[in-house]
């Protein structure tokens, strides 16, 4: 029997896809071999990288799935997360068991039972390590995405809503990779 986590990152930002990470260990794994696991919102940048690697080297399985901006438009944020999860979880080399997922909500769908856990990445660590994955995935695409889109400073800000963002979407409106359904780019992108 095995442990799967999920969390996602990026379900708050402006412009970019919602990144999902899953990790499976077996169960009773020493999680002490990971320095310092937390919530990914708990650390570094640089220990996020370091744990990333350690995590995808040691999990039994792991997957990283998204779903785009586009989506997330057509079906909204938490939908198009649910089919994120759906796609990690359908992206491991092994078939789970079951699931623990941060938050309140389980998505439908999924091809094993699962359990919401509120507050999880900070409850259990394979939660908090799929949360690193999750998180350092999608900073490194967002990265990526500010060599193509220069003027709105995603390497700074991941996309999230700071006054750098809203004011090089008031000044270049939207690009292909922000949400238009999310109210603050709609409003700035028709100035």
């Amino acid at each position: 029997m095995f442990i799967l986590g999920v969390d996602e990152a990026g379900r708050g930002p402006l412009a970019g896809p919602v990144a999902v990470g899953t990790v499976a260990v077996v169960e009773g794994f020493d999680f002490s071999v990971f320095t310092n696991l937390n919530d990914s919102k708990k650390l570094s940048e640089k220990a996020r990288e370091r744990l990333a690697i350690e995590i995808r080297e040691k999990a039994l399985a792991w997957s990283i799935a998204e779903a785009s901006p586009a989506e997330i438009d057509r079906i909204n944020i938490l939908q198009a997360t649910f089919l994120a999860m759906r796609r990690a979880v359908e992206g491991l080399a092994i078939s789970p068991e079951s699931a623990r997922i941060d938050g309140n909500k389980v998505p439908s769908g999924l091809m094993c039972p699962a359990e919401a856990v509120v507050k999880g990445d900070g409850k259990i660590a394979a939660i908090a390590a799929a949360s690193i994955l999750a998180k350092t995935h999608r900073d490194a695409l967002m990265r990526a995405l500010a060599g193509e889109y220069p003027q709105y400073g995603f390497e700074k800000h991941m996309g999230y809503p700071t006054a750098a963002h809203f004011a090089a979407l008031a000044a270049h409106g939207a690009s292909p990779v922000h949400r238009r359904s999310f109210a603050p780019v709609a409003q700035l992108s028709l100035l």
